[in-house]
């Protein structure tokens, strides 16, 4: 698309927005980066972006709104916010920040989504990728702009992307290779309202795919399996659960096995550097998407077994007078947080709230078996939390003003062969400004004590 002189109006001043409006810039187009907040720092924002770009806080002025002929997005606007309505009504297109990119971006993409583990899979297959190809991006909610990286692909170039759902919200020709939806769980819903809606936009991944290309599923996920007869593309399932006739699953021997023309041992779980039957299932999702992409077994298996845990994903902190830390702030919804603590191998003192997605935790609190000894509680959500624990027979629980407290709290309660887990099942908002700032701060009290 000839965006030269276009009037692009990118909404979020954030590492999307920022990275979006370099883009459009460098197309030739008149870009107006604009936030709601207009107590954001103007200067602050200009600093990080072409001085081309246009800073408007608050509002637009009538005339700035009527000149508009595209409008980008950032994941966190929702779409059905009046401003972007408007211009839904008006016939101007609408983009995110994945769609610009994949409008200028070359080469092949393995596209990942799901409720759980995308960040770990889409590491993972990064990894793998990088083994064998040349020119690899790893893009999109993992942390890094797919925009920023645009135009640095080749025809020859791979590019792993992490999409969620708020960017599936608004794309139109992406297009992957090869497509993977890991597990769908409640999640998000007081952004996308239904768990229909959030099942649709999910399985936006596969839209543009046609029947000569992939998408992998997870076999055991019920909602998965019953739109898979409808997908028109190749489906590849893998499975923890059972030996599948063909796809890739975990047999009776805990062995990784890739079954198509042939069966292949990958390798076996105890080969690998990650724990849990969650983080077997993104291996094998992994495992497909590279096959597909067409990297050979061997440069796969290697990777595999060389691959350590993602950055606040389960992540082993410390052992202090016998007491383990594990640093699991990704866990931001109770399904994510349930597979922290079916991790766990030791008596178990839980961190968990924050801020209210409008989850249920029923199911988190009945997956403690016996494991969790003390459930100290923090942010929004911690009565609620409190409130669904007391219905399931859970009463061990203190409430903490702060992670500060609550780390101190739990160590104090703790004995040697303990564990110290922070997996809030809740988002870090309100608190802190993403799950990262909420893991390393954990990670420093931790270290601290």
């Amino acid at each position: 698309m000839n965006l030269a002189g276009k009037n692009v109006l990118v909404i979020g001043t954030g590492k999307s927005g920022v990275a979006a409006s370099g883009l459009l810039v460098s197309q030739g187009a008149d870009v107006i980066l604009f936030d709601g907040n207009k107590e954001l720092d103007k200067e602050a924002i200009q600093s990080k972006t072409d001085k081309k770009v246009q800073i408007v806080l608050g509002a637009l002025t009538k005339e700035q709104e009527e000149n508009v002929e595209l409008l980008v997005l950032s994941p966190g606007v929702p779409i059905d916010i009046p401003m972007v309505e408007s211009f839904q009504k008006k016939n101007i297109p609408i983009w995110g920040e994945i769609e610009l990119a994949y409008q200028f971006a070359k080469g092949r993409i393995a596209a990942i989504t799901g409720t759980n583990g995308k960040t770990t899979t889409t590491s993972l297959a990064g990894e793998i990728m990088k083994a064998y190809y040349e020119s690899v991006f790893v893009v999109g909610n993992i942390g890094n702009p797919y925009t920023d990286v645009a135009l640095e692909t080749r025809e020859d170039t791979v590019v792993v992307a992490e999409i969620s759902s708020f960017q599936l919200e608004t794309i139109d020709q992406f297009h992957p290779a090869v497509s993977a939806i890991l597990n769908i769980t409640p999640d998000h819903l007081n952004r996308h309202h239904t768990m229909e809606c959030y099942i649709d936009t999910k399985f936006n991944i596969t839209k543009n795919q046609t029947e000569k290309e992939y998408c992998v599923l997870n076999y055991e996920d019920e909602v998965l399996r019953q739109r898979a007869e409808s997908l028109g593309v190749n489906v590849i399932y893998f499975s923890s659960q059972r030996i599948l006739e063909k796809g890739i699953y975990l047999d009776e021997n805990q062995d990784i096995i890739w079954k198509e023309d042939s069966l292949i041992k990958v390798c076996n779980v105890h080969d690998l550097k990650l724990l849990g039957t969650h983080n077997y299932e993104n291996v094998m999702a992994a495992v497909a998407i590279a096959v597909k992409i067409g990297v050979p077994m061997d440069v796969i298996r290697k990777a595999v077994c060389d691959f350590v845990a993602v950055e606040h994903r389960i992540e082993f902190v410390a052992e202090k007078n016998g007491v383990a830390f594990y640093n699991d702030s990704k866990g931001t919804n109770p399904d994510a947080a349930i597979k922290g603590i079916q991790a766990m191998v030791r008596p178990t003192l839980l961190i968990g709230g924050g801020y209210d997605k409008g989850g249920d935790f029923t199911e988190w609190i009945e997956a403690f078996d016996g494991k969790v000894k003390l459930l100290v509680l923090i942010g929004q959500t911690r009565e609620k939390i409190a409130e669904t624990a007391k219905k399931c027979g859970f009463d061990k629980i203190v409430f903490a003003e702060s992670l500060e407290e609550a780390v101190n709290v739990c160590w104090q309660n703790a004995e040697s062969g303990d564990a110290i887990l922070l997996s809030p099942a809740c988002a870090s908002w309100g608190m802190f400004p993403n799950y990262e700032v909420r893991g390393e701060m954990f990670k420093e009290l931790a270290k601290g004590i």
